[in-house]
């Protein structure tokens, strides 16, 4: 990761974003290069107003952080949709990690039009962080949540590349669905059954994820195989809030169906619910498409 983008609208969630991607930057090494949009949907002379003070502001921080960080930062304003804007300059940055700030819950428009932050990520060839914690130090603890997909897979190689968790602890939860259970609890099987079935395909599970650690080299610290209790997303944070986790690791895309229900869609519904770091990984094919097309 040679360049890490981060996007800032100068609200006080921004300001997360920005301190995290300093924190990378600066322990990596990487090139800062700061991101603010000017929505063009609105007069040419409000355009230029705003594109005028946010300059004069980006700059100012880009130069806050080159003196007192000591960063190799930049400051860029892009004119365009928000979402779109980012992208644009993550793609002419050549950036390998784009930082956002943290989710503003607004249900009415997330239901029809979904965040800022989520289409950032939903559109996105490269991880994006979406700082949701205040930056304090390096991560120390970071869960890794998985379907054994192709595109899990992927991720998991992704995140060894990003480098965002070296000396920290890293867990690696595998949840699986059963859908026989719930035939199961409508009927008349005793519990001691239940629970012998449902262990035995938790064993089943678990050597899954064994292979699955061992061809995409991944080495946790830890491993949990659980059962599917309520919904992905909640366990996910659930686990996360038990280990002490200060970063969630999903993949944006994984298997379809009931049983792939970890990643994917779920990863928006972590992004909505978590009070920790969440880091969404695209696989690569995604972004080698995208380039393609673009």
């Amino acid at each position: 990761m040679t360049t890490i983008l981060a996007a800032t609208d100068f609200s006080t969630r921004s300001d997360r974003a920005l301190r995290r991607a300093a924190l990378l930057a600066r322990r990596s090494g990487a090139r800062l290069v700061l991101v603010h949009t000017v929505d063009d949907d609105q007069a040419e002379r409000k355009i230029a107003a705003e594109t005028a003070a946010a300059t004069a502001l980006l700059a100012e921080q880009a130069r806050t952080f080159r003196e007192v960080d000591g960063l190799d930062c930049e400051a860029r304003i892009v004119t365009g949709a928000p979402f779109e804007g980012v992208i644009a300059a993550a793609r002419e940055a050549e950036a390998g990690l784009i930082v956002v700030g943290p989710h503003r819950r607004r249900p009415l428009m997330d239901t029809f039009l979904g965040t800022t932050a989520e289409r950032i990520i939903r559109a996105s060839p490269v991880p994006v962080l979406m700082a949701n914690g205040v930056p304090a130090g390096a991560y120390a603890h970071a869960l890794f949540a998985t379907d054994l997909s192709d595109c899990s897979a992927d991720a998991a190689r992704r995140l060894a590349g990003l480098d965002l968790c070296q000396g920290a602890q890293l867990s690696v939860l595998y949840l699986f669905d059963a859908p026989e259970v719930r035939l199961m609890l409508r009927s008349s099987i005793s519990t001691p059954k239940l629970r012998a079935h449902l262990a035995e395909v938790g064993r089943s599970a678990a050597g899954e994820l064994s292979a699955f650690l061992r061809d995409t080299g991944l080495a946790p610290t830890g491993e949990v195989v659980r059962h599917i209790e309520t919904l992905p997303a909640h366990d996910i944070c659930s686990r996360a809030r038990a280990i002490g986790a200060d970063l969630v690791v999903v993949g944006t895309r994984g298997r379809t169906g009931l049983a792939g229900l970890v990643v994917g869609s779920v990863a928006m519904e972590v992004l909505r619910i978590a009070t920790v770091d969440v880091l969404a990984v695209p696989p690569a094919a995604a972004g080698a498409q995208d380039a393609a097309q673009g």
